[in-house]
Parts: C-alpha cells; structure tokens; sequence
C-alpha cells in the first residue's frame, strides 16, 4: 500500500505513517464540524469567559468577590479557561482539555446552584456537552499523550 493511498480505517503504512482517518466524504464532514466545534468552543473559552477574567473586567471581580474567591480565584480561573481554550487546538491535548473544561464546567455548575441561585446554571450544563464530544471523538490522542510523557519521564 503506498503513503498516498487512504483507508476506510487508521492505520500504519509500510513505511509507518498514519494515513487518513476515512476516506469517505462523511468522514471528512465529521472531521471537519469536529475540529470547527472545537474552534467555537476555544473562541468561547479565550474571549467572553476567559478574557473578562483575565482583564479583570468589573462584572467578573464582583462575582469572585460574592464567591469570596477574590482577584486570585478569577485569574486563576480564567487562567485555566484560557489555557484549556490553547489546548483544545493542539492535537495531542485535545482530548484532556476537553476533560478538563468539562470538570471546571460541574464545577461552575455547582458554584451557580449553590451562590448565584441557579441563574446562569444551564451555561455549564450545555457547554459540558460539546466538551464531552470532543473528549470522545478525540481519546485517540490520550495513548499518544502518554507515550510522550513517559518518553520524558
């Protein structure tokens, strides 16, 4: 089998490349709505979440101040929504960021039933869905993420 020949299936060639996940139009479809979700969701998490954190935009400082988390709690937070956004577009991450988010999101989830009230509740909620897609659709990743750290280690 030649390095320009795809398969229905991942796998190793001869020469021990990784040739295309699927060579069908709908495979090509979902990779494509896939990796534009995950860019949505990145966007989401650097600009209206992580950002205001970050700046420390009033809104944000007073809800940290209401958890009594203060100016730490918020840039620590919106670090982390920060950096889960970065990983979320580097292949070998994707799939441990999308983890990650999601159990900062029962974490938020949480924080909003038990201080805000439930009002902003169902945020978290929906953004989890996304997130546990991406940690599915992506677990792929997680064996090579392992080998590298162990290489490391």
């Amino acid at each position: 089998m030649s390095e320009t020949t795809t398969t229905a299936t991942a796998g190793p060639t001869a020469a021990g490349v990784v040739i295309a996940e699927s060579a069908t139009a709908r495979g090509r479809r979902a990779r494509i709505a896939l990796r534009t979700l995950q860019m949505l969701i990145a966007l989401f998490y650097a600009v209206p979440s992580a950002l205001p954190k970050l700046i420390g935009h009033p809104s944000a400082a007073e809800s940290f101040e209401r958890l009594g988390w203060g100016s730490a709690g918020m840039y620590t937070i919106g670090a982390l929504e920060l950096a889960g956004a970065i990983a979320l577009l580097i292949p070998v991450l994707q799939s441990v960021a999308a983890m990650a988010l999601s159990a900062l999101m029962v974490g938020a989830f949480v924080v909003q039933i038990a201080v805000f009230d439930g009002q902003y509740a169902a945020t978290p909620l929906i953004l989890i869905v996304p997130l546990v897609l991406i940690a599915w659709a992506r677990r792929g990743h997680n064996a090579d993420l392992l080998r590298l750290l162990l290489r490391r280690a």
